[in-house]
């Protein structure tokens, strides 16, 4: 059973979050705020947090910069949940950092699919690296697969999310041209990021004592 880590300063709202997760079979930690989420992360473990963005005095961000900083908590997958629109610059300036951007509100199956998501995503490049290592690959080309591997995946489902925030598909909407240039930067970097994980997976592909 996978444990996730709710914060939000609302206990309303972690109320509401722990009973969604715990009727679909997982087991929670509540912390109210970006403070106690750090506090509790000294003794507890989870699987992955979900993570409020509009929280005081913490905000998530902030939660989420110190999470990534400490280097007993930096590989837990942190999944941003929140009503807060996501920007261009915050996808750009965070994205490596997350596994996910969730909006609220969100159905049971919605929250249950991004967290089973995440966690299968996690599990299926942990098995590559296995299989790599055990293969004989040079650490450095599978730490990177492994970084463009997630890095491509949550990228994506953040530009989706900006375009659906910014209706690109209506064009009687005027996009400014930071936003538009802010995301087509975001698409371009993605293209190269593809193209340089192909490039490894040729390479993993054949023989490590011929590289």
């Amino acid at each position: 059973m996978n444990t996730i880590l709710v914060v939000d300063d609302s206990p309303f709202i972690v109320d509401v979050f722990v009973t969604m997760l715990e009727r679909g079979g997982y087991r929670t930690v509540a912390a109210y705020g970006g403070e106690e989420c750090l506090e509790i992360l000294k003794t507890v473990t989870p699987d992955l947090i979900l993570l409020d963005i509009m929280m005081e005095p913490m905000d998530g961000w902030e939660t989420l910069e110190k999470i990534k900083e400490n280097s007993q908590t930096k590989e837990i997958p942190v999944l941003m949940l929140t009503a807060k629109q996501l920007s261009p610059a915050e996808a750009q300036e965070y994205g490596i950092f997350i596994e996910d951007y969730v909006l609220k509100p969100i159905t049971h199956r919605e929250l249950y699919d991004a967290i089973e998501h995440v966690l299968s995503r996690r599990q299926s490049i942990k098995s590559d690296i296995d299989i790599a290592k055990q293969s004989g690959f040079d650490a450095e080309i599978i730490t990177e697969y492994a970084r463009l591997s997630k890095t491509i995946d949550v990228n994506k489902r953040l530009m989706k999310i900006l375009e659906t925030t910014y209706n690109f598909d209506d064009s009687k909407v005027r996009v400014s041209e930071e936003i538009s240039s802010a995301i087509k930067n975001m698409e371009m970097n993605v293209k190269i990021q593809e193209s340089r994980l192909q490039q490894i997976k040729g390479e993993l592909s054949g023989n490590p004592s011929s590289k």
